[in-house]
């Protein structure tokens, strides 16, 4: 795969999609989110399925400077064609997961680098359920809906209802093998510290808008 715009170079970036089935990946994923701002409560990798071992030990995998995963989401017939792909930017000091418009070209993602923040696209409500819920082309990538969703969950903003989000995050890390004891806090948790970050952002990009 070849990823464009980073320093000097490429990125050492590989395909990805093998390791969100494995257990600890949640945990990696979206606790990151979680860990932005104070909470009253520190969120646990096991709130989303696996324990700390697996996580710690995907972690390895996943934050592998000579690595970089990349997790297509395709979308079919999404502006611009291609849908997003999610790169862990594993730059030694300048680390971070990016949310990039892929090209049309399978395996290929474009964009510069963003320093420490999620990329180009920002995502309502309304769209982050419809990439999630679309067709995913048929082609290489995240089919699962559930798993399209939480991947790209990070890229909400705007404004959301809380019931109706709450339950779809719910179902979602339910399906993903999360904990249902504990399911409700982790949803909590997603939802708080994206509501902090819910703020119009200018010039924000859509894959389904083209913006």
């Amino acid at each position: 795969m070849v990823i464009t715009g980073y320093g000097d170079g490429d990125g050492p970036t590989v395909v990805g999609e093998t390791l969100v089935g494995q257990a600890g990946f949640w945990g990696c994923h979206l606790l990151g989110l979680c860990e932005e701002g104070a909470c009253d409560e520190r969120a646990e990798p096991a709130w989303f399925g696996g324990d700390v071992a697996d996580a710690d030990a995907l972690a390895e995998v996943l934050f592998d400077p000579e690595r970089w995963p990349v997790f297509r989401v395709p979308v079919e017939g999404a502006a611009p064609a291609g849908g997003v792909a999610v790169v862990y930017r594993n730059l030694d000091g300048d680390g971070g997961v990016e949310y990039r418009r892929a090209g049309g070209v399978t395996g290929a993602v474009t964009g510069g680098a963003t320093g420490a923040g999620t990329g180009d696209v920002r995502l309502s409500w309304g769209e982050l359920v419809a990439v999630a819920d679309g067709p995913g082309g048929g082609g290489d990538g995240v089919s699962d809906r559930g798993e399209r969703f939480l991947l790209l969950l990070p890229c909400l903003r705007g404004t959301w209802e809380e019931a109706v989000a709450r339950e779809r995050v719910v179902a979602a890390l339910v399906a993903v093998g999360a904990p249902e004891d504990t399911v409700e806090r982790a949803a909590g948790h997603l939802l708080g510290h994206l509501e902090r970050r819910a703020v119009h952002e200018p010039g924000w990009k859509s894959p389904l808008s083209g913006r």
